[in-house]
């Protein structure tokens, strides 16, 4: 019958497969095998380039210092190379003033003065003693001449006004706080124990304390001309606490000045107006 031939000849196909296979020949493997192309598929990502590496430009075309001509680099760091050094010689002689006596200072001291002064001077020292304990304080008294003859204030206390000024204060200025105080050491590191001065300092510090008071002066109405001043300082120590053993005396002592006769330079309306007729010259 139909049937029965086809399924003996598909069973002899099995059979001669079978054979086949059994005498060592080879079976091809007939499913469709995947083929490899050289174009990528959508999915596959493209390789990415090489970023192009930058020419070196032409000397001069970098940043800073290094953006300058060979010329102007050579002037640049020699400028430094100076600030540098000016840099390290300040902090050495700030540090020699400020230290405590030494070989350096002994043999340079006035090497390291003209240096500091005036416009770097320190008020401080490193390692330095116990603090000032005593207060000083500067007062004027004036001979006027007015309407009944020459008379002679009171002792006014210059230092009592300044300290009023700064009470209380939040910016107190530096005139009231330094000026009278300054003027007054000027004077006292210039002059010896009988009043003499020591050269030329000593006459400033005379001429530069005498203003400050007629200037502070001028603001009083003392009822008449001011023809002479007398300055004397009023010193006293400052009393220890209760818990300490030292004893010390808080009476004042005085140091009075001779009288001084009033020029015309030491009056500020008249400096104040001759310097504004030169100005008006």
């Amino acid at each position: 019958m139909v049937i029965d031939r086809e399924r003996g000849g598909m069973d002899a196909d099995h059979d001669g497969s079978s054979g086949r296979g059994d005498s060592g020949s080879v079976h091809e493997d007939v499913r469709p095998q995947a083929v490899s192309s050289g174009q990528a598929g959508p999915d596959t990502p493209a390789p990415e380039a090489e970023a192009p590496v930058p020419a070196p430009g032409p000397p001069g075309t970098g940043t800073g210092i290094a953006g300058l001509s060979f010329g102007y680099q050579v002037v640049a760091a020699l400028a430094l190379s100076l600030i540098g050094l000016l840099a390290c010689a300040q902090v050495a002689m700030v540090f020699l003033h400020v230290a405590p006596s030494n070989t350096l200072t002994k043999q340079h001291g006035k090497t390291v003065d003209d240096w500091i002064y005036p416009e770097f001077e320190q008020n401080w020292k490193l390692f330095a003693p116990n603090p000032l304990q005593q207060n000083i304080a500067v007062h004027v008294r004036a001979e006027v001449s007015g309407a009944d003859g020459l008379r002679t204030t009171d002792w006014i206390s210059l230092t009592e006004a300044d300290a009023e000024a700064i009470r209380g204060s939040l910016f107190p200025s530096h005139v009231n706080q330094n000026e009278l105080r300054r003027g007054w050491d000027f004077y006292v590191n210039s002059h010896d124990n009988q009043d003499k001065p020591n050269g030329l300092r000593g006459e400033l510090s005379e001429r530069y304390v005498r203003r400050i008071a007629m200037l502070r002066l001028s603001e009083r109405d003392l009822g008449g001309t001011v023809e002479r001043i007398q300055m004397r300082s009023a010193t006293s120590l400052i009393a220890p606490p209760s818990w300490a053993p030292e004893k010390a005396d808080t009476r004042p002592a005085h140091r009075i000045l001779p009288w001084w006769n009033v020029t015309p330079d030491d009056l500020p309306a008249t400096r104040d107006a001759a310097r504004g007729e030169e100005g008006e010259k």
